[in-house]
């Protein structure tokens, strides 16, 4: 008999191997049945879904919108099982890029770059987006990003395979992660965090969609401390490929201006969801009146 540890990791697996089989077409209509699946079952995650999209964008038919931000979380999971590092030039072809001014004015000014995200779109994709474009501007093709450990152990170590395949450098957050943020913008480099929520229970607290909630103060920190900039973004679904919204930057001139600007970031992410909110997909609670 397998452990259930073991089971998880065997699923894992043989997702990888099995969806990458697949034609295109038909894991994606597989993938976005188990999504309608779901919504019907109607789980936990599901329910705090519809909960979370009911802040972001109130007076919107709310089934649909949860029906379609549970086919926007398995699009991401189908194509993170069958993306590679050889889809580079593919991906790049593929996405939309809105206000990149700020994107392209902090690489030339090489002071290093902090991605600021929300839980949308698929990060994976966008990575590899972001490792080419800046190898086609003759910059460090490279940049760091921080892993939320998964349980069993196994299956963690195959995601960092596989992002650490795709280019990307991952820290664990425990593992001296904030070290190694510093250290990549301090050499003028790119980092990327997720930004919308607190997973180590140890965020500011701030007004997000005007309710209390508590976000990551890692990415004002981190501007504060090397004079890098913050930039918020989301990442979205095209049709046949992907979006890449960049917002203004976050002014955060020192470290006495975090606070300020944790809540200037949840005010510019708050603006970039309401505009995609189907593509946001958090199955966990956000707000403060939701961990009661």
């Amino acid at each position: 008999m397998y452990s259930s540890a073991r089971l998880v990791d065997l699923q894992y697996a043989a997702a990888w191997r099995v969806v990458r089989m697949l034609p295109e077409r038909i894991a994606r209509a597989a993938f976005r049945s188990g999504a309608d699946v779901a919504v019907r079952r109607n789980g936990a995650g599901v329910r705090q879904l519809r909960a979370n999209l009911a802040r972001a964008a109130p007076g919107v038919g709310s089934e649909r919108l949860v029906r379609d931000g549970m086919r926007s979380y398995a699009r991401y999971w189908c194509e993170t099982f069958r993306l590679s590092a050889s889809d580079a030039a593919r991906i790049v072809a593929a996405t939309t890029v809105t206000n990149a001014g700020p994107f392209d004015e902090a690489l030339d000014a090489g002071r290093g770059l902090i991605i600021a995200l929300s839980h949308s779109g698929n990060w994976d994709a966008a990575g590899v987006w972001l490792i080419e474009t800046l190898r086609r501007r003759g910059l460090d093709p490279a940049f760091t990003t921080v892993a939320q450990r998964l349980k069993p152990a196994s299956v963690f170590r195959r995601f960092i395979a596989h992002r650490e395949a795709l280019g990307f450098e991952l820290v664990a957050a425990e593992d001296g992660a904030y070290r190694a943020l510093l250290a990549r913008l301090r050499r003028g480099g790119v980092v990327c965090v997720l930004a919308d929520r607190d997973v180590l229970g140890t965020g500011l607290d701030v007004t997000l969609f005007g309710e209390p909630a508590r976000l990551p103060s890692g990415p004002a920190r981190l501007a504060a401390f090397t004079g890098a900039t913050l930039l918020p973004t989301r990442l979205g679904f095209a049709p046949n490929g992907w979006t890449i919204a960049f917002a203004e930057p976050v002014p955060v001139p020192g470290p006495a201006d975090v606070g300020k600007a944790t809540q200037a970031l949840a005010d510019a992410l708050g603006t970039l969801v309401a505009g995609d909110p189907s593509g946001w997909h958090v199955l966990q609670p956000l707000w403060t009146a939701d961990h009661r």
